[in-house]
């Protein structure tokens, strides 16, 4: 009967570059591991598991179309339950949405269905100290306790941010108490994998351990998302004060980059952006938060997909429509 599998909470708000320390991680992985890694989307459409690797010893499974803290949580019972069962792993690693508050999922863990199989490690939060100067962020409840609840803080993107951003952050996390096991300083969510084993502390308590309940989700099964050429499947989400569309688009589908990319830079307002487009026989990882674009080449060759995430509400009509005008023609 399997017990005690070392688990671990990887928090942080929108765009902080969690899947990024999951990759980097899992470059770190023990040969003879197997690894159970659970990714939550608040989107409709599913993209974080088009940027992890497919590789052995690591098992995935995604829930997408909203929070497995709140509404999702059943769900997450059912397939962690599930995923533990089929996959018997050394860890399981969770890495919930960024606008996830981590007191639900932790219930979750510690419930009578996982108490005896699941051993919670440290929950580690990654920080972007940018994000310090942005009040909307500073004041949402999730990331609030995603930082309360985090044994680790790991202050990411320190590359990206000024010196006295850095120390701000620093200084932020050394200030909290009960004190954090260790703040660490990255680049590229690239952080030691030993610190996944240190011992969760039980004395840190949420600030508002009511913000995670309540919230319903609308999301629709992936068999559901039958696009046809140059006419995707469109699926909106809703949760106070946040806005979310995703869209799905037919294999087929071919996208003009440099038309993608500025019309990605013209959006106002966006709160998060991901997408994974076909650009030829290449598929290309469009990935933005707040100001910030940037994309890589990625191994996906499934479907097209986009996902928003905003504060305020968007036409999604009109960004529909110029999404399909950036498809190419077959013959072009």
């Amino acid at each position: 009967m399997l017990s005690n599998i070392p688990t671990n909470i990887i928090t942080g708000f929108l765009g902080v570059g969690k899947t990024t320390a999951l990759n980097q991680l899992i470059k770190q992985k023990p040969e003879n591991e197997t690894w159970a890694i659970v990714v939550n989307e608040f989107g409709q459409v599913g993209i974080d598991e088009s940027m992890l690797p497919d590789q052995a010893g690591i098992k995935i499974k995604e829930i997408a179309g909203g929070c497995v803290c709140c509404a999702l949580g059943p769900a997450l019972t059912i397939n962690l339950a599930m995923l533990i069962r089929r996959t018997k792993p050394d860890r399981v690693i969770i890495e919930p949405t960024g606008l996830g508050h981590p007191e639900g999922l932790i219930d979750i863990l510690q419930s009578e269905s996982f108490r005896d199989v699941l051993t919670l490690r440290s929950i580690i939060c990654l920080l972007d100290p940018r994000v310090l100067e942005q009040p909307e962020v500073l004041r949402h409840q999730a990331f609030i306790d995603q930082l309360n609840l985090a044994d680790i803080v790991v202050l990411n993107k320190c590359d990206l941010a000024t010196q006295d951003q850095v120390d701000e952050a620093q200084q932020l996390s050394e200030q909290m108490f009960p004190p954090k096991q260790q703040i660490v300083q990255a680049i590229q969510s690239d952080f030691p994998i030993q610190l996944l084993d240190q011992h969760r502390n039980s004395e840190l308590t949420a600030c508002y351990p009511d913000a995670h309940k309540g919230n319903r989700s609308s999301a629709a099964p992936a068999a559901l998302f039958l696009a046809e050429p140059s006419k995707p499947v469109r699926r909106i989400g809703s949760h106070p004060e946040v806005f979310s569309c995703g869209w799905v688009f037919h294999p087929d589908d071919q996208f003009d980059h440099d038309n993608l990319l500025a019309f990605f830079n013209s959006l106002q307002a966006v709160w998060r952006l991901k997408g994974v487009f076909r650009i030829g026989h290449a598929r290309v990882l469009y990935n933005r938060a707040a100001d910030e674009t940037t994309t890589q080449p990625i191994a996906w060759r499934r479907d097209s997909r986009l996902e928003i995430i905003s504060q305020t509400a968007m036409d999604w009509d009109d960004i529909e429509k110029k999404l399909i005008s950036i498809i190419k023609s077959p013959q072009s």
